[in-house]
C-alpha cells in the first residue's frame, strides 16, 4: 500500500494565485468545495507546515493573517459560510472576496431584477462593486406566467426601470433554450434552460432570500433553477406532468425538480458557480409578485459560500434565529409549504453539505 502523500508547501501553494485566490481547473464539484474551503483554512495551514518563511506573496500573507483568526475547529464534512451584516455594495463585495475563488473570464451575475410593481427586489446599487471587480453581466430568463417580463423586450424594459443600467443585461432565453442532462434525479431526465447560460465561464448567483408562495422560501436554489429555466423549462418544473395544469406541481415533487435543475446547471458549469444570498426585504412573497407585502422581519445580512446547500441552510437558520413574533409570518410560509425539503434533497443529490461553519466577516 502506498503511503499517503505528505502535505507540502507546494501542495498548498500550487493552486493559490498571487491574490490569495483558489483556482478551479477542471475538478469535480465535491473536490472544488473542498479546495475552496482550503482557500480560507489552507493558507492558515501554510504556517503549520512551516511554509511562511517569506515565500508567500503580500496578498497571501494578508489572507493568512485574516484566516488564522477564524475558528479552525470545523466539523468533518462541514462547509464554510461567510456572513456580513453590512448590506451594501462594500459588504456584498466582501462576501464574494471571502470565498477566495476568482470568477474569471466571461462572468454572469444571475439575479432577479424584480417584477413591475415589486419593491423588494435587490437594489442594483448593491451590485455595483461586484460588477466593477468581475466585469459581470446581469442575467435572468423570461417568465412562464407572462406579465411584463414574459418576453425579452418587456423584461429588458423592467430591468431598466428598476435601475439595472450600468452593466449589460442578458435575457438568457432571448435566442431560445437548450437542454442539459439531469443525472440521478427522481423527477427529470433533462433541464430546459436559457440557451445563453453556457456562454459564460462563471456564474455568480446573487439571490434575494425571501418567502415564496409555492416553494416556501426562495434563495439560491430557486434562483439557479426557475431563474435559469426558459419558459418551457419553468413549465416543466411547475406542471405535475404532461397535460397537467400550469402550476399544478407542489410538495416534494416540485422541490425535487428545483434541485434537479440546480444539479444540471452545476454539472454543465463544471462547478464554476459561486453563491451569495442577500437577506433583506424579507417578504413572505417573491420578487415576481407585483404586490408583494412588506417585510415584518428586519434586514439580516449577506451570506456567501461555494456550497449552495450550506448557504441555504445557514440562511434558513438565520430566519429561525430572529425573535418569534417577527419571524412568524415568514416561518409559517416556509413550513406550510415544506420548503426545507429542498435542502435535504439537495444534500442527497450531492450538491453540498447542510453541515456548515458560519464565519463572520
Amino acid at each position: 500500500m502506498k503511503k499517503p502523500k505528505k502535505p507540502s508547501c507546494e501542495n498548498f501553494q500550487e493552486n493559490i494565485t498571487d491574490d490569495g485566490i483558489i483556482r478551479n481547473d477542471g475538478i469535480t464539484r465535491r473536490e472544488f468545495i473542498k479546495k475552496a474551503a482550503a482557500g480560507a483554512a489552507g493558507l492558515a495551514a501554510l504556517s503549520l507546515l512551516g511554509c511562511t518563511s517569506g515565500r508567500e506573496t503580500p496578498a497571501q500573507a494578508a489572507r493568512l493573517e485574516e484566516n488564522t483568526a477564524v475558528n479552525t475547529a470545523v466539523p468533518a464534512g462541514a462547509s464554510r459560510v461567510y456572513m456580513t451584516r453590512d448590506i451594501s455594495a462594500r459588504g456584498l463585495l466582501a462576501a464574494y472576496r471571502s470565498l477566495a475563488v476568482a470568477a474569471a473570464g466571461k462572468v454572469v451575475i444571475k439575479l432577479h431584477m424584480g417584477e413591475r410593481g415589486n419593491t423588494n427586489y435587490l437594489n442594483p446599487a448593491l451590485l455595483r462593486d461586484l460588477v466593477n471587480e468581475t466585469g459581470g453581466t446581469f442575467a435572468d430568463s423570461n417568465t412562464y406566467y407572462g406579465g411584463a417580463r414574459g418576453n425579452t423586450a418587456g423584461h429588458l424594459a423592467v430591468a431598466k426601470e428598476h435601475g439595472f443600467t450600468y452593466a449589460s443585461v442578458d435575457i438568457l432565453d432571448a435566442d431560445g433554450d437548450k437542454t442539459l442532462p439531469v443525472r440521478g434525479g427522481r423527477q427529470l431526465k433533462e433541464a430546459i434552460v436559457g440557451a445563453h447560460i453556457t456562454n459564460y465561464d462563471w456564474i455568480i448567483s446573487v439571490a434575494h432570500f425571501k418567502g415564496h408562495s409555492m416553494a416556501g422560501f426562495g434563495g439560491t436554489f430557486k434562483n439557479m433553477a426557475v431563474g435559469i429555466a426558459s419558459p418551457a423549462g419553468k413549465g416543466a418544473i411547475h406542471r405535475a406532468g404532461e397535460g397537467a395544469g400550469g402550476f399544478s406541481s407542489s410538495g416534494e415533487p416540485f422541490f425535487e425538480k428545483i434541485v434537479e435543475y440546480n444539479k444540471a446547471v452545476l454539472d454543465a458549469m463544471n462547478g464554476k458557480i459561486l453563491f451569495i444570498n442577500v437577506l433583506n426585504n424579507l417578504s413572505i412573497s417573491c420578487d415576481c409578485d407585483g404586490r408583494a407585502p412588506k417585510a415584518e422581519l428586519p434586514d439580516i445580512g449577506i451570506l456567501s459560500s461555494v456550497d449552495p446547500v450550506a448557504l441555504e441552510k445557514a440562511s434558513l437558520d438565520q430566519i429561525y434565529a430572529q425573535p418569534a413574533n417577527l419571524r412568524k409570518s415568514l416561518v409559517d410560509r416556509i413550513e406550510s409549504r415544506g420548503g426545507a425539503y429542498q435542502i435535504s434533497y439537495a444534500e442527497q443529490m450531492g450538491l453540498g453539505s447542510s453541515s456548515y461553519e458560519l464565519v463572520n466577516i
